[in-house]
């Protein structure tokens, strides 16, 4: 029986337009402009400390606002769902690698509070029997700890980890897993700059995809 590890923020969902709302509210009440959908996107990735940090830089804000400028973003952030949106074929895809015995996970570096209300807020739970955020662990991805604990978590079976992102790449390759890459996501480099197994743009070709992947490992 498969274990199949997923990212989340664009991997399964698009979130940045919920990111970038509460990005700009913060800012704006610093005084500062706004920042752009793509610098959000160019952002996210490594938790939401780093997106603070790399906000705050794009604004020249100080180092010593990162806290207070944090918990400002934080408190809105973990209720944001409105503006995010599924990718296509997500849930039918994790419905049908359900179906297959497949047991799935989640490990993103979201924390774990908004990581829960958008599954929530999807209905997505119900696939995820392990759920790890950005906040689960002392350590983010890429270390390759989250990973490993969340594939323990789901018992023994075939790895692969799926995501979207540099970040991701990394991670699979220091865990040693297999990594499919989804190439809608948030990348920021030519998919054939980073390391991985196979990459799909549609969920609808994921299930037959990682019956592919199986066979092959």
């Amino acid at each position: 029986m498969a274990r199949i590890v997923f990212d989340l923020d664009g991997t399964l969902i698009d979130s940045a337009p919920d990111i970038h709302a509460v990005a700009n509210k913060v800012l704006s009440e610093e005084g500062c402009a706004p920042i752009t959908l793509q610098d959000t996107q160019n952002f996210v990735g490594n938790g939401a400390a780093v997106f603070v940090a790399r906000m705050r830089a794009a604004r020249d804000l100080p180092d010593s606002e990162q806290d207070r400028l944090y918990q400002s973003f934080v408190s809105r952030y973990e209720t944001a769902v409105s503006l995010t949106r599924l990718y296509p074929g997500v849930t039918s895809a994790l419905e049908t690698l359900t179906t297959t015995g497949a047991k799935l996970g989640l490990c993103t570096n979201k924390p774990i509070r908004p990581t829960r209300a958008v599954l929530d807020h999807f209905d997505l739970t119900k696939f995820f029997p392990v759920v790890y955020g950005g906040d689960s662990f002392e350590r983010r991805k890429p270390d390759p700890l989250p990973l490993q604990n969340t594939l323990a978590a789901l018992g023994e079976g075939a790895q692969i980890f799926v995501g979207d992102s540099e970040v991701d790449a990394e991670t699979a390759q220091r865990a040693g897993v297999p990594f499919l890459l989804f190439t809608e996501g948030y990348r920021k480099t030519p998919a054939a700059s980073l390391p991985h197994h196979a990459n799909f743009s549609d969920f609808a070709n994921l299930p037959d995809l990682i019956a592919q992947v199986r066979s092959e490992i």
